[in-house]
């Protein structure tokens, strides 16, 4: 509970004056690598190891870092809405909650390792730190976008055989509507100040949840998350991301694009 204390869950607090930056030497890198493309390419290797997770390979690390004093104690998650509230979280705290949130999924919605969970939310804090959850699990996150309608989330709730979905007070009557239709869908978790029957509060969950839990031991070629295409030719198509396609892909926009040198 001290933990949860500190970690401001989801407290809304007014900023005065100028976001001040993340980095003291913030800076726009302009990319200095791609004199020679071609020798770039040929010589360019990514090593990819058997075994890689995102949470617990890079953010607990962090976290282990943090608390030692060995990295900038920059947030790792600083969330501002418009009305210049904030919830700004630091590994540490990044960490006990998403492991609140993973033995959410994991024990009252008795998800398994591959199950698939639709998440529906506007960029509220509880959308990332369900992306860590799930991470954490090894279930399989599907992102929508608050705008689809109930036919598209029927359809994407039955061509996914997603077993739990998440999403807020604006929606919930939607998927009550053809949750019937759904077989495989067992759990609704609704992130929201009220209760819902029928459905669990996030809120409330992750209150009484435990924060121990062990990351699970995803090879690098496990299903991460699943996108649906737009369906401007035909039915949304499922295009799956593994946990290295994106945990390790996306290092190289980092390294070549933006010229950032990875840390150790």
């Amino acid at each position: 509970m001290k933990m949860l204390r500190h970690a401001k869950c989801f407290q809304r607090l007014p900023i005065s004056g100028s976001v001040r930056a993340l980095h003291k030497d913030n800076r726009r890198a302009t990319p200095q690598n791609f004199f020679n493309y071609e020798s770039m390419k040929q010589d360019f290797k990514l090593e990819i190891p058997e075994y890689f997770n995102f949470a617990n390979d890079v953010l607990d690390q962090w976290t282990d870092k943090e608390k030692a004093g060995k990295k900038p104690s920059n947030p790792a998650f600083w969330w501002i809405n418009g009305k210049g509230e904030e919830v700004k979280w630091s590994f540490e705290e990044l960490g006990f909650l998403s492991r609140k949130l993973a033995n959410v999924l994991s024990e009252a919605c008795s998800l398994q390792r591959g199950d698939r969970v639709i998440l529906i939310l506007p960029r509220v804090p509880e959308w990332w730190l369900t992306n860590v959850a799930c991470l954490r699990t090894g279930t399989v996150l599907i992102p929508g976008t608050t705008q689809l309608t109930q036919k598209d989330i029927l359809y994407r709730l039955q061509s996914s055989k997603t077993k739990c979905i998440i999403t807020n007070d604006i929606l919930a009557p939607a998927i009550d509507a053809i949750a019937p239709k759904c077989e495989n869908l067992h759990s609704k978790l609704i992130v929201s100040q009220n209760s819902r029957e029928g459905w669990g509060n996030l809120k409330e969950m992750l209150k009484h949840a435990s924060d121990s839990h062990t990351c699970v031991k995803t090879k690098h070629s496990e299903m991460m998350a699943i996108f649906f295409t737009s369906g401007t030719s035909g039915s949304p198509k499922m295009t799956g991301h593994t946990h290295s396609s994106f945990g390790l892909g996306l290092s190289v926009n980092g390294r070549f694009w933006l010229d950032l040198t990875p840390q150790t």
